[in-house]
């Protein structure tokens, strides 16, 4: 049996739709940053996020290693070029810049779900 048959398609459709809704605004965010509003769209964004999660998981269940992971994250730089017409560097900038951006989102919700959880947890 292929490694490929071993992809579980509801876990597939899962994944997808929380990268599209987690990672394809912070890359519209960072693409309108960097490339321009007239470059980056939302809807360019929601296609890298969605592209990307699917050849990236099947490229994982075929191949493994350093050299897959490089390779995987060529083709998200690839994506990110195309979807947003700009060049490898701004393609990389582009991804970086949207992984800070949701770092900082990450940081910001967590701090206010512990003020959250402090505040409900507090005894008259």
């Amino acid at each position: 049996m292929s490694n490929l048959a071993l992809v579980n398609l509801d876990v597939l459709i899962l994944q997808v739709i929380i990268n599209v809704i987690i990672i394809g605004p912070m890359l519209w965010l960072a693409g309108r940053i960097l490339a321009g509003k007239d470059k980056a769209k939302l809807t360019d964004a929601i296609w890298i996020a969605a592209l990307g999660t699917i050849i990236g998981l099947v490229f994982s269940h075929l191949f493994s290693g350093v050299i897959a992971l490089v390779i995987v994250v060529l083709l998200w730089l690839a994506l990110i070029r195309h979807f947003f017409d700009c060049g490898w560097a701004k393609a990389f900038l582009i991804a970086l810049v949207a992984i800070v951006i949701f770092v900082v989102t990450a940081t910001v919700l967590a701090l206010l779900g512990l003020v959250a959880l402090r505040a409900l947890l507090r005894f008259p």
